[in-house]
């Protein structure tokens, strides 16, 4: 009988263990985003579909070399601000720097703009957005998954992030958004935005400091967080921030 229980154990343990896991951090030092409830769960929900942990990230405390030793991913959803100090700073380069993923979306962004090493993880760093529209969304890369769902200039409704130049030469670009199916322009003070142009990217990929990272401009509505059309591309720069598998 011993023999026998022993031997149902072992399939049973190996069946617990995942993919991968996932630290997700919200933590915001600026605009809180009404679509976090919605994202935090969306991604859950993603690990349970996909068979890969997530992690909420809560106690400052564990930002870590020790702890983060579990994680392949960390994951920046609508975070704001200056959310790390020096140290963390640290834990988080050094992550990359062993080989693993960094994954942002939207405000990730808006995001640390005073650390230089992160402007350059993220690969571009938000400028100004003018109001919600419907507007025309673009593949640049169809080689890359889960882009089937933007096929065909699909109309997407979100927040349209105008970005500041390329801090590396690297990026790999999968959308953009045209330009001429909504009014770029908008006026914050001084600070304005005229859009970028022809060629207006919001989401790119690209390998960093010994790991990868993949960032998407998309993901400001709550309600785009139960699409499946975005929830497939989010997955599909998740799965390669881990695996660099396209």
């Amino acid at each position: 009988m011993l023999l026998l229980v022993q031997t149902l154990a072992a399939p049973f343990s190996q069946a617990q263990t995942k993919q991968f896991k996932a630290l997700l951090v919200t933590t915001t030092r600026g605009w809180h985003h009404e679509s976090l409830h919605a994202g935090v769960l969306a991604i859950q929900q993603l690990g349970i579909k996909n068979y890969f942990d997530v992690v909420l990230f809560e106690d400052p405390n564990s930002f870590t070399d020790k702890n983060l030793e579990q994680f392949s991913v960390v994951i920046f959803l609508n975070t704001t601000g200056d959310i790390f100090d020096s140290a963390q700073q640290k834990v988080m380069e050094r992550f990359i720097q062993s080989g693993k993923g960094f994954v942002g979306i939207h405000s990730a962004s808006d995001t640390e703009y005073d650390w230089d090493w992160y402007t350059q993880l993220v690969g571009r760093m938000f400028h100004i957005h003018p109001v919600i529209q419907t507007a025309r969304v673009n593949v640049v890369d169809p080689s890359f998954p889960g882009l089937q769902g933007f096929a065909g200039n699909k109309l997407w409704t979100d927040e349209w992030y105008e970005f500041g130049p390329e801090k590396v030469t690297d990026l790999h670009y999968v959308l953009a958004v045209d330009e001429s199916s909504y009014n770029p322009k908008v006026q914050w003070g001084e600070k304005k935005g005229n859009g970028m142009g022809k060629f207006h990217p919001i989401s790119w990929y690209h390998p960093f400091d010994g790991g990868r990272s993949f960032y998407t401009a998309l993901g400001h509505l709550p309600s785009v967080y139960s699409d499946p059309v975005f929830l497939n591309h989010l997955y599909a720069g998740i799965f390669w921030a881990v695996t660099g598998r396209k």
